[in-house]
């Protein structure tokens, strides 16, 4: 009998937290070497020279045994950190990945919403004594959607870069933008500003890389198509949509990883436009958990264009919907070619 995601309801021990603060399978190999500028954009060589540049300086300490140098060391000066900011596709994952990878000591790694789980799971208190030990903390996705995540995260940012932590983050939005267009930020604006001071920014500037090749968009498939592959494909899930985007209202997003783990491809019928940021914004989180771990989509309905109806286009979330289409679509291809290879019956 055939998985589905709707009978997956995860609930992550603290271990299993831990342990995912490390780069997505995707990203795996990533490295500075195999990050390839556009050279019509030269920000995107700028950065990457930058990164190479930071991590030299990680984990470099004062020597010497004399009383003003061991107050240094017991009183670490707040680290300065990099903010990559730039539209989706420019490759600001792979260049933060990259510096993982490279960087000396210990390092985390994770989303902004695995962040906020991981404080919810800990405490704040116990949260920054687990991470203050690292060299590195990298943020990725750095979108803040409501306020109480704004004074959570920035928080965490002051405390753990006044002891000395250094921290990357990559965003679409400018630190003094964030929250622009969907709550209030002008309330917050002390704590924005208070965080921006710790980066320095990258822009990075260039077009959806999984676009140089052409259009990524990807018809529909028929709905038999999606339910024979389903049946014959080992360790695939099928869903209703609508099913699907009910269960996701049951599952926090931090878990939308834990659920979606040793599945080899996705499979959803009925597809539909969405028009509310509820269903909209948990789907983004699940489409980039799955990009994420680089699992096939096969879906019947619309075509996957319209995944987003134009309101949600043209919202303060659009950067969001915008990335998420240019990644369902990615998915999708690859699951039209593992339909195209699928054995075909007599």
């Amino acid at each position: 009998m055939t998985d589905a995601l709707c009978s997956r309801s995860p609930v992550p021990t603290l271990e299993r937290l831990l342990a995912d603060l490390v780069p997505p399978p995707r990203f795996a190999d990533a490295r500075l070497e195999t990050y390839v500028p556009d050279p019509r954009f030269p920000s995107q060589e700028q950065a990457k020279e930058r990164i190479g540049r930071f991590a030299q300086g990680l984990g470099r300490s004062s020597s010497g045994g004399g009383l003003l140098s061991r107050l240094r060391r017991s009183r670490p000066a707040a680290a300065r950190g990099l903010y990559l900011d730039g539209g989706f596709g420019v490759g600001k994952t792979h260049l933060l990945t990259s510096l993982f990878h490279i960087a000396p000591g210990h390092r985390v790694y994770g989303t902004f919403v695995e962040y906020t789980h991981l404080v919810g799971a800990l405490g704040f208190t116990r949260a920054v004594d687990v991470l203050a030990d690292s060299t590195l903390l990298a943020i990725d996705e750095f979108e803040l959607d409501d306020p109480g995540d704004t004074l959570l995260m920035t928080r965490l940012i002051r405390e753990l870069s006044d002891r000395g932590v250094s921290i990357v983050a990559t965003s679409n939005t400018l630190p003094e933008a964030l929250g622009e267009g969907r709550f209030a930020a002008q309330d917050f604006l002390r704590e924005i500003q208070s965080m921006s001071e710790r980066f320095e920014v990258l822009r990075i500037d260039g077009e959806d890389y999984r676009r140089r090749g052409g259009s990524l968009e990807v018809p529909a498939v028929r709905e038999e198509d999606v339910l024979a592959h389903a049946a014959e494909e080992p360790g695939a899930t099928l869903d209703a949509f609508e099913d699907l985007l009910g269960h996701l209202t049951q599952v926090h997003p931090s878990r939308y990883g834990a659920m979606i783990d040793d599945i080899s491809a996705v499979h959803l019928t009925g597809v539909r436009t969405l028009s509310h940021h509820h269903d909209a914004l948990r789907l983004v989180v699940l489409i980039d958990r799955l990009y994420d771990r680089e699992i096939p989509v096969l879906a019947s309905g619309i075509d996957l264009e319209h995944l987003y109806a134009d309101e949600l286009l043209r919202s303060g979330y659009r950067k969001k919907y915008f990335r998420s289409l240019s990644r369902i679509g990615s998915l999708a291809r690859d699951g039209a070619e593992l339909l195209a290879a699928a054995p075909r019956p007599e």
